[in-house]
């Protein structure tokens, strides 16, 4: 596993609205209509997340969570692992109509 190009991760970001790219990782925060809502969007996603077998640092506060995303194996930098798990997570925050 070796870590993405700042070309390469350029061009993920360019399709993944709301994602950045700092401190070497891929952040990205939602915010959604109730505490209910962004809870139930971790749970969601977690069985997703499992069998994809790479797992966020993410948090939740009230409404809102936050996620960073890196990879262990490669030295704790950005993989194309990191935007398959990025792309998962907007597919589950879409369905709980998160923003921000």
């Amino acid at each position: 596993m070796h870590p993405l190009t700042p070309a390469e991760i350029s061009d993920a970001l360019a399709t993944l609205p709301g994602w950045a790219h700092r401190d070497g990782a891929l952040h990205r925060a939602w915010r959604f209509d109730s505490f209910r809502s962004a809870m139930a969007f971790m749970s969601a996603a977690a069985p997703d997340i499992d069998r994809l077998d790479h797992h966020p640092e993410w948090s939740n506060v009230y409404d809102r969570v936050e996620a960073r995303l890196t990879t262990h194996e490669a030295a704790h930098l950005v993989t194309a692992r990191d935007v398959e798990l990025a792309r998962l997570l907007e597919s589950h925050a879409l369905r709980f109509s998160a923003w921000v």
